[in-house]
């Protein structure tokens, strides 16, 4: 198994087609599940450094669906969308997540399912991203996801910590 780390949470690559991102939150599991969730805290950990959320929907129900968009530094945007499948609030969220900068980007949705498991008031994060084949896994990877996901990582414990 690959391993790609560069910051606090820990990426493999289990399969051709898999992301496996781990991490460990110092807050419990609801509080990180608000954090996540919620679209006014979503705004406040999303974008890590690299700009501003102007937009967090989220329609937190079995087949409803999400969008995020952010004006990153250098005025461009940057958006993705979703839709959830499954839902065990607060330890299991199962979406589509679909990048828009692409020509057809639900064509190339990967399917996230993002695990919480609460141990001594801290949680345990395991999200495992599955695209459709190597070659949009690779992109994922190569598009420098793992550098702003280990700063919005950091931003989401800072929040999910100040909830409590």
């Amino acid at each position: 198994m690959a391993t790609t780390t560069r910051g606090t949470a820990k990426v493999t690559l289990p399969a051709d087609n898999q992301i496996l991102i781990t991490r460990e939150f110092n807050a419990p599991a609801r509080l990180v599940w608000k954090a996540y969730t919620t679209p006014e805290l979503i705004k406040r950990w999303w974008s890590g450094d690299h700009g501003t959320v102007t937009i967090a929907e989220v329609d937190l129900r079995v087949g409803g669906g999400w969008r995020y968009v952010m004006e990153a530094e250098g005025g461009f945007e940057v958006a993705f969308h979703g839709v959830y499948h499954e839902i065990q609030e607060p330890e299991r969220l199962v979406n589509t997540e679909a990048y828009e900068g692409i020509p057809d980007p639900d064509e190339h949705a990967a399917l996230v399912t993002t695990t919480l498991t609460e141990k001594d008031g801290r949680t345990f994060m395991e999200m495992l991203v599955e695209h459709r084949d190597q070659a949009d896994r690779d992109a994922h990877v190569n598009s420098g996801m793992e550098a702003g996901m280990q700063v919005s990582m950091d931003h989401l414990e800072l929040v999910a910590a100040a909830l409590a």
